[in-house]
């Protein structure tokens, strides 16, 4: 038989409650009592079914237990994360490049006119001209 304090250390407020609660819902729905109440009893209780569970569960005689999965340890080590180092140039160069795909691409799907990606190519060769 566990005492009140055994209890509340042994299951957190959350796994009391939701045992207390589960097992007042099977007497509710009749189930039968693992205890031998007298009469008196239960008319001091009110025949109220979380009063019941409750001593129920600090009799210890409810045949529910609880299980806590708890995380699997590993022993691998996280691994630093390896950066390339990108110039801006690079970058730039890159996102040229992108941006003249994307344009080139969008003819294909009409969402660019021909005279649009015309004219995108002469301000992008002039921008470059004046870059150098």
């Amino acid at each position: 038989m566990e005492s009140k304090t055994d209890i509340h250390e042994t299951f957190s407020k959350y796994e009391l409650a939701r045992i207390i609660g589960a097992r007042a819902l099977q007497i509710t729905m009749d189930a039968p009592l693992l205890l031998k109440l007298s009469d008196e009893k239960l008319k001091e209780m009110s025949y109220d079914s979380l009063k019941i569970a409750q001593l129920e569960l600090e009799e210890g005689v409810l045949p529910i237990s609880i299980h806590r999965p708890i995380p699997k340890k590993r022993k691998e080590k996280l691994q630093a994360v390896k950066e390339e180092k990108v110039s801006d140039e690079e970058l730039l160069a890159k996102e040229q490049e992108v941006e003249k795909e994307i344009v080139e691409s969008a003819g294909e799907f009409s969402l660019v006119g021909s005279d649009e990606a015309e004219e995108y190519s002469e301000s992008e060769s002039s921008a470059k001209s004046e870059e150098q």
